[in-house]
C-alpha cells in the first residue's frame, strides 16, 4: 500500500470578497503567501513533480510565486466549481496511487494532520471532517448506519433536519487516484449554483460500490479558509501565535508576545530575549544569548550569538557577527556585514558596507558602499559620499583608522591602515598609512568685527 502520493491544490478563484486586484492566494499570512503555505504542506507528503496547483485568476502572478518550489500547474480558465477544478488537473496529475485535494486559501492544516490523512491509504477515499458548534454555511456529512459517509450536502441544499448535523465537510480528501479519475466525469451541475461540486463524488463512488471514510479533525481551526480580509487577519494571528509558542518552548524569552510579530521562517537561539513591539520578518536568523530591543525591525537578517540590538533599530538583509552592538535608532539596509564586537550607534546608517571586527561608528554617521577595517573608528557625523549622480563608488578604510567627526569621504577614496582624518575634513585623495589628513579651510579670526558691523 506504499503507493506514491500526489496532491492537487485548488487555487484558481478570484476571491471577490477580498476586494483586491491581487489573487486571493497571493495575500500573505504569517510572512508567506497563502499558496506558499499550502505548497510547503503538500511537499511534506509528495514530491514537487507530483504536486499540481490549479490556477486561474492571476495565473501568471501565481506561477511566478510557485516557480521556486518546482511544482506543476494546470489552468482553469472558467471557475465552474471544485469538481471542474480537479478535472482540469487530470492531465498533469498522476493517474495512479493516492491523490490529496487541498485548497490554496486554507493554509492552516498541519503537517501532522495531512500525514495522518495520507497514512489511511484508503481503498477509495477519506474525507477530512470536523465537529462545529455552529456549522452554518458548511456542507454536512451524511453517514449510513455503519458510519460510512453516505453523501455530502451543501448548506443551501440541506433540509432542516440535515442542517442540525454538526459534522462538516472540509473539502480536503485523500482519494485512490484510479477511482477518482474513473468517476469524476459523472459529476453534474444539479445544484442551486449550477456548478460541478467535488462533494458529489462521494455518492457516485458509493453507487459504484466504493465506500468513503471520514477522519474527524480535533482542531477545527486547521480548516479555516479565507474569503475576506477579516478572515485573513484571523489566520495570520493563528500562524503567529503558533510561532511564538514554538519559540518560547524552545527557550526564547518573548516579552509581551502578543505585541511581537514573527514570520514562520524565523529562527532564534536559546536564551535570546525579544522585547515588546519587535517585528522579525522573512528568513531572519538570530543566535543564542542575543537581545533585540523594543520596537526594532529585523528583515532577513542574520545575527550570530550574543548580539545586542538596542531599541528602534532597523536591520535588513544584513549579517552581524558575535557580540556586535547596534542602535538605538540605527538603520542597516541592504547587504551589510558587521564584524564581531563591532559597534554601530544611534542614528547611524549602513548600506552595502562591511564593518570589520571591533570597528565602531557610534553616532550620526552614514557609510554606503564602504569597507571599514578592523578596530577603525568613524566619528560622529562622518559620511561617505558614494554617489556622483550617476554611479556608486566605493570607500575603503583600512584597519585601525580614525575618522574624525563630520569628515566627508568623497568616493572613490582609500584611507590606508593606521591613518587619521582630522575632524571636518573633506577627503578626496588616498590617505597613506600612519598619515594625518586635513582637508578644510584655515580658521581666520577678525577682532572687533562684530562691533564694527553693528555700527
Amino acid at each position: 500500500m506504499n503507493s506514491p502520493v500526489s496532491v492537487v491544490i485548488l487555487a484558481a478563484g478570484m476571491g471577490t470578497r477580498m476586494r483586491s486586484k491581487t489573487p486571493k492566494v497571493l495575500h500573505r499570512a504569517g510572512g508567506l503567501t497563502l499558496i506558499e503555505h499550502v505548497v510547503r504542506l503538500a511537499r511534506t507528503v509528495a514530491e514537487p513533480e507530483n504536486i499540481v496547483v490549479v490556477v486561474g485568476h492571476g495565473a501568471d502572478a501565481v506561477r511566478s510565486v510557485l516557480a521556486p518550489y518546482g511544482v506543476g500547474t494546470a489552468e482553469q480558465t472558467e471557475q465552474l466549481g471544485t469538481g471542474h477544478a480537479v478535472r482540469c488537473a487530470r492531465a498533469a496529475a498522476p493517474a495512479h496511487g493516492h491523490l490529496v485535494v487541498l485548497y490554496g486559501d486554507a493554509p492552516l492544516l498541519t503537517a501532522a494532520t495531512l500525514a495522518a490523512l495520507v497514512d489511511d491509504r484508503p481503498e477509495t477515499a477519506t474525507v477530512l471532517t470536523a465537529i462545529l458548534d455552529d456549522p452554518t454555511g458548511y456542507g454536512r456529512i451524511l453517514r449510513d448506519p455503519a458510519g460510512h459517509v453516505a453523501g455530502i450536502v451543501e448548506h443551501k441544499a440541506a433540509t432542516p433536519a440535515q442542517r442540525e448535523i454538526r459534522e462538516i465537510n472540509s473539502g480536503i480528501y485523500c482519494f485512490r487516484a484510479e477511482k477518482l479519475w474513473a468517476h469524476i466525469d459523472a459529476i453534474g451541475t444539479n445544484n442551486p449554483a449550477g456548478e460541478f461540486y467535488l462533494t458529489d463524488i462521494v455518492e457516485l463512488l458509493r453507487a459504484a460500490g466504493h465506500l468513503t471514510q471520514a477522519r474527524i479533525l480535533a482542531d477545527p481551526n486547521e480548516l479555516l479558509g479565507i474569503n475576506t480580509r477579516v478572515e485573513l487577519a484571523k489566520v495570520d494571528a493563528i500562524f503567529r501565535a503558533r510561532k511564538t509558542t514554538e519559540l518560547m518552548l524552545d527557550g526564547v524569552t518573548l516579552e509581551k508576545p502578543e505585541t511581537i510579530t514573527v514570520d514562520v521562517d524565523v529562527t532564534i537561539g536559546a536564551d535570546t530575549i525579544v522585547e515588546s513591539g519587535v517585528r522579525l520578518l522573512g528568513r531572519t536568523t538570530i543566535g543564542a544569548d542575543c537581545r533585540i530591543g523594543a520596537g526594532s525591525i529585523l528583515a532577513s537578517a542574520t545575527l550570530a550569538d550574543e548580539v545586542l540590538v538596542h531599541p528602534y533599530s532597523v536591520i535588513e538583509d544584513s549579517r552581524l557577527g558575535a557580540g556586535a552592538r547596534v542602535g538605538p535608532f540605527a538603520r542597516l539596509r541592504l547587504n551589510n556585514v558587521v564584524g564581531a564586537h563591532a559597534h554601530i550607534g544611534n542614528f547611524v546608517e549602513l548600506k552595502n558596507t562591511r564593518l570589520g571586527d571591533g570597528a565602531k561608528a557610534n553616532h550620526l554617521a552614514y557609510l554606503g558602499d564602504a569597507t571599514v577595517g578592523a578596530r577603525s573608528n568613524v566619528g560622529a557625523g562622518a559620511i561617505t559620499c558614494n554617489y556622483d549622480g550617476v554611479h556608486k563608488h566605493p570607500t575603503t578604510i583600512g584597519e585601525g583608522v580614525f575618522v574624525g567627526s563630520n569628515a566627508t569621504l568623497v568616493a572613490p577614496v582609500t584611507l590606508e591602515a593606521g591613518s587619521y582624518v582630522a575632524a571636518g575634513s573633506v577627503i578626496t585623495d588616498t590617505v597613506p598609512g600612519e598619515a594625518l589628513a586635513i582637508g578644510r579651510g584655515r580658521q581666520v579670526n577678525k577682532p572687533g568685527w562684530v562691533s564694527r558691523r553693528k555700527k
